[in-house]
């Protein structure tokens, strides 16, 4: 079994109106060997958030999470992914293909 990684953009989602291009990038890691049941995303300037790869996927479909981080579909191409820490909360918007890719792959690794 081997790590998955993979490079994404995403988007910040704020409350102002930022006329600045709100792109970050993002790094989705898997490793099967460490804990086949979690995912991890890593944002720029923060540690990476480590979760279940079933939140994820259950999140493309419909809200899903209560803790730390709550994932759940905008409109018919996005995902919203929000991270709840001491520092305050993140929101982070993907491509729903983007994530769905790397969930693929991340079943692929664990056969």
């Amino acid at each position: 079994m081997s790590v998955v990684e993979q490079y994404a953009r995403a988007h910040i989602v704020t409350d102002t109106d930022a006329a600045e291009d709100t792109a970050i990038p993002v790094v989705l890691r898997y490793d099967p060997e460490a804990d086949p049941r979690s995912v991890r995303v890593g944002l720029p300037g923060t540690d990476e958030w480590t979760f279940s790869r079933t939140l994820l996927e259950q999140g493309l479909r419909a809200p899903a999470g209560t803790g730390e981080v709550r994932v759940w579909p905008c409109g018919r191409v996005g995902a919203v992914v929000e991270f709840h820490s001491a520092r305050g909360v993140s929101v982070v918007q993907f491509e729903t293909k983007t994530l769905l890719r790397f969930l693929r792959r991340t079943y692929l690794a664990t056969v």
